[in-house]
């Protein structure tokens, strides 16, 4: 996917807290990954951070040289562009991320989908001019022969090989190999006997255990406003994955009508509904992210039924309309509710 067109995942705003009296020692990494930053707090015992941060580091580059569709030489973007169908052989972080994309895929029907490709150049997101026209209904129904992974890809977990049915299939992990990513860290940092820790990509991230004081990780989930950071709703947010998904950064207007950039896989057209931001905690950062763009591209209707079926946590945020510009009414699902008790 090209970097004008990757899904906004909003940064949410750790409230962590400072420590000023005796007590564990806390450690803060950040840097760049996967076309935005990562920012890393591992709290514990004569913690060693050079090594964690060589160990962070390591990590990712391993993540992104399988589920990076900016390199062209990533396994994904390698299978993207081959175009043989016989099955190829896969690596088993590479069927993980896919395993858990067809069960959220068949779990949202059809709402998450990493054969999106067709559908995203068709209504590409970069410079447009005002005159600049928008797909004619027959684009979108040919754009739309080229997408649906549960027709075009089939991943045989046994074997470990995945296999297209047409050669021009892509896979595009945009909207899931973040989370996988905080993840992948969050295990790296259980590798060196931490227990307490937060790992942020890009808005996705897991915590684990407390912050320096001995509490619960706080979670600031941001207000929809792209001219402002400021907090909508603070969660207590430990020993679990979450995160934001939202439309307000990357859009464009076409003769009065606003065209998100959260494409509906099954319509093949860009979603039209008021839900503006989506966060969804979930067992980890991977779950979290995928659930994040489909509750999305759902909305927060059929969002909460969807959410109420699977037990999901989710929170939406909704414009609304009839009370003006920055007006929003948010709703939250049972599970969301039991988590953090808001």
């Amino acid at each position: 996917m090209p970097k004008r067109l990757l899904l906004v995942l909003i940064l949410p705003v750790v409230l962590a807290g400072c420590w000023f009296g005796s007590g564990p020692e806390e450690v803060r990494l950040s840097g760049q990954t996967m076309g935005t930053t990562y920012n890393v707090i591992a709290i514990g015992e004569d913690l060693d951070e050079a090594a964690l941060a060589t160990e962070v580091e390591a990590t990712l580059a391993a993540v992104n040289a399988k589920m990076s569709n900016w390199d062209p030489a990533s396994e994904v973007s390698k299978f993207s562009a081959a175009r043989s169908t016989a099955p190829v052989r896969v690596s088993p972080e590479f069927a993980q991320v896919l395993a858990a994309a067809n069960d959220v895929h068949e779990k949202s029907g059809g709402k998450f989908d990493v054969t999106l490709g067709p559908l995203i150049e068709l209504w590409g997101f970069g410079p447009r001019q005002p005159e600049d026209p928008v797909p004619a209904d027959a684009e979108i129904a040919q754009a739309l022969e080229g997408v649906g992974q549960a027709r075009l890809l089939t991943l045989d977990a046994a074997a470990g090989t995945l296999k297209k049915s047409a050669p021009e299939t892509g896979i595009n992990l945009s909207a899931i190999a973040k989370g996988y990513g905080v993840d992948a860290v969050a295990r790296a940092l259980k590798g060196f006997g931490v227990e307490n820790y937060m790992v942020e990509i890009g808005g996705d991230l897991v915590t684990k255990g407390n912050n320096a004081k001995g509490e619960a990780w706080r979670i600031g989930i941001e207000k929809p406003d792209a001219a402002a950071q400021t907090v909508q709703l603070i969660v207590p947010v430990s020993n679990y994955g979450l995160a934001t998904s939202g439309d307000y950064r990357n859009y464009f207007e076409h003769e009065g009508v606003r065209y998100s950039h959260i494409l509906d896989p099954v319509a093949g057209r860009p979603v039209t509904h008021s839900t503006t931001s989506v966060t969804v905690i979930a067992e980890n950062a991977m779950l979290a992210d995928a659930w994040a763009t489909a509750m999305l591209v759902l909305g927060s209707e059929a969002g909460l039924k969807l959410a109420g079926q699977h037990k999901l946590a989710v929170f939406f945020i909704d414009r609304d309309v009839q009370a003006g510009e920055n007006a929003y009414m948010t709703s939250q699902s049972s599970a969301f509710v039991a988590l953090t008790g808001n």
